[in-house]
């Protein structure tokens, strides 16, 4: 099994205001667990400026022009009360959508059985038109589009499990019925989006909350209850991962008690699904995750699983 890293130093140059959980430690600590022995069979490389192109299948040229403009040449930005650009910010952003979509031509070109983009500032928040929740550009849905208009995908899954709604990928592909996106993320709880009732125009919406104090049994049986059959009846031609790990029982900005046993079998059954609909393509794309032991330990755990090592 071979898997593709796609990461770039620049992503530690995004600052965040003093004791903001989206912090370039995050990124760091990322790269000093994938930096041990057993991920020495990754094959790796630096993350591309993503062409703009790419961007505005996703969002409006107005929209990406003006997150442009607001990056600072100094000092920080406030865009709204959770989410800032630093001077480092714009390459960070453009160098995130880049590893996804270089992510999704190694995978659909066979350079790769499946691929990770270990980045930051993470994207499933941002909205058509609206930057929040520490998101700028939805690097998950770029790559959805990627596949499909570069590489002639028909049907993309997009499995979303941090713990919080992915209320951006589901904005933009509300209306599609050609990309499937499902999440598991505690409700009560930032965005406020993801009831089981939000099902999109084409029910390809497929919405599992989860609630506080809930851990790996009660997500695992939202998986085999309800998110693999669906996907299994959609049969993607790739599945994309937005892999938040914010719903470890360590990250301080949730409930959710899930470790990193937990990540590894959903990793491992999303390849599994992989292997019956989409030729065993898989591209995850890291999101949140806000304790940095937590955040390690389960990207350890992931990307182990996608290498083809042992759930545990």
């Amino acid at each position: 099994m071979s898997t593709l890293l796609v990461t770039h130093p620049c992503f530690a140059g995004h600052q965040t205001p003093s004791g903001h959980p989206e912090r370039p430690d995050r990124i760091l600590a990322v790269d000093k667990v994938l930096s041990d022995p057993r991920f020495a069979a990754l094959i790796r490389e630096e993350a591309p400026e993503v062409e703009l192109a790419a961007v505005l299948r996703c969002h409006p040229s107005d929209y990406v022009h003006a997150i442009e403009e607001a990056n600072p040449r100094d000092g920080l930005v406030q865009l709204d009360a959770d989410t800032s650009m630093s001077p480092g910010t714009w390459e960070a952003v453009l160098r995130g959508a880049g590893a996804a979509t270089r992510a999704v031509d190694a995978v659909l070109k066979g350079e790769a059985d499946n691929a990770f983009a270990a980045i930051r500032p993470p994207g499933h928040h941002a909205e058509k038109q609206t930057a929040m929740g520490f998101c700028f550009v939805n690097n998950a849905a770029i790559a959805a589009r990627h596949a499909q208009k570069v590489h002639g995908i028909g049907r993309v899954a997009i499995v979303d499990w941090d713990v919080h709604h992915g209320n951006g990928t589901q904005d933009i592909f509300w209306g599609d019925a050609s990309v499937m996106y499902c999440s598991t993320h505690e409700m009560p709880l930032y965005p406020g989006t993801g009831a089981k009732d939000e099902r999109g125009d084409f029910d390809t919406i497929v919405n599992a909350p989860l609630k506080a104090g809930d851990g790996g049994e009660v997500f695992r049986d939202a998986f085999t209850g309800l998110i693999l059959p669906r996907l299994m009846a959609y049969q993607p031609e790739l599945v994309i991962i937005s892999a938040g790990f914010d719903a470890h029982w360590r990250d301080p900005l949730a409930n959710i008690n899930l470790d990193e046993s937990d990540f590894a079998w959903a990793t491992a059954k999303l390849m599994d699904l992989a292997s019956s609909t989409a030729g065993g393509r898989v591209v995850s794309v890291l999101e949140g995750g806000y304790d940095l032991k937590g955040l390690a330990g389960s990207v350890g755990a992931h990307v182990g699983v996608l290498m083809g090592g042992d759930v545990g």
